[in-house]
């Protein structure tokens, strides 16, 4: 009977160094692992001291709402996505990757962003394509995208900013309020240039001033007519060349 229970206590105890042993080398730190294929739904890469840099997510798992990244919040209005999100050294989001794309009541609507920001700011250049189909019309447009950013700008204060202007129901207190965060440099910017084709389809370059709005133009239109036109700030044609023919 003794040898018996002494048979048993040994053999639980080699069993449990054995388990342990298991584990542990499954869950080890270092080394390198080679895997043919893995189905996960979110990747999140981090440094030594669990900072993260990158996040590679389906819909699902894409952060937004009250979910935090580093320590900071995450945009709460964002729609969930596939694709990732970058982060900088200090654990600052500063650009990503999203697409989608679906069948709907009027035909498709489909689209792909890869974005670069501003340190803790918005994006200030864009790969952007857009692809709906409305009724018997198709619409494509892409472009390559560069914009102003507010100098003063925070993701966090940015966030803030928002949430206040979405309580005032006034919609020309709200105008008036933004306008107040625009001038101190915390809210707005503008596109400044962008390369690519238009949803009128035209191809060419597109300049922008300081508020946004066109101001030159080199394109090839939908007619496939080579054209130059400079534009006042109300976006009327002041000049063109070729010239039109009388």
């Amino acid at each position: 009977m003794n040898r018996e229970l002494i048979f048993l206590r040994t053999f639980a105890f080699t069993a449990v160094i054995g388990i342990v042993f298991l584990a542990a080398s499954a869950f080890k730190t270092g080394g390198h692992e080679k895997f043919t294929e893995i189905d996960v739904e979110r990747i999140n890469i981090v440094e030594k001291d669990g900072t993260v840099k990158m996040i590679i997510t389906n819909a699902g798992k894409f952060p937004n709402g009250e979910d935090k990244i580093n320590g900071s919040p995450t945009n709460k209005t964002r729609k969930k996505r596939s694709g990732m999100l970058f982060f900088n050294e200090d654990g600052i989001e500063c650009g990503g990757f999203i697409y989608d794309g679906q069948k709907n009541k009027n035909g498709h609507s489909s689209g792909l962003s890869l974005t670069y920001d501003q340190y803790d700011g918005d994006q200030v250049m864009q790969l952007l394509t857009q692809d709906y189909k409305k009724g018997d019309k198709r619409v494509v447009a892409s472009g390559l995208y560069f914009n102003d950013r507010p100098t003063r700008e925070s993701q966090i204060k940015t966030g803030e900013i928002l949430s206040e202007l979405s309580q005032i129901k006034d919609p020309e207190a709200a105008q008036k309020k933004y306008k107040e965060y625009e001038q101190q440099g915390l809210i707005g910017g503008a596109p400044r240039m962008m390369l690519g084709k238009t949803k009128d389809e035209h191809n060419g370059l597109f300049l922008f001033d300081s508020k946004g709005q066109p101001r030159a133009r080199f394109c090839v239109d939908k007619n496939n007519e080579a054209k130059l036109d400079f534009l006042d700030d109300e976006g009327n044609v002041t000049a063109s060349f070729p010239e039109k023919k009388k």
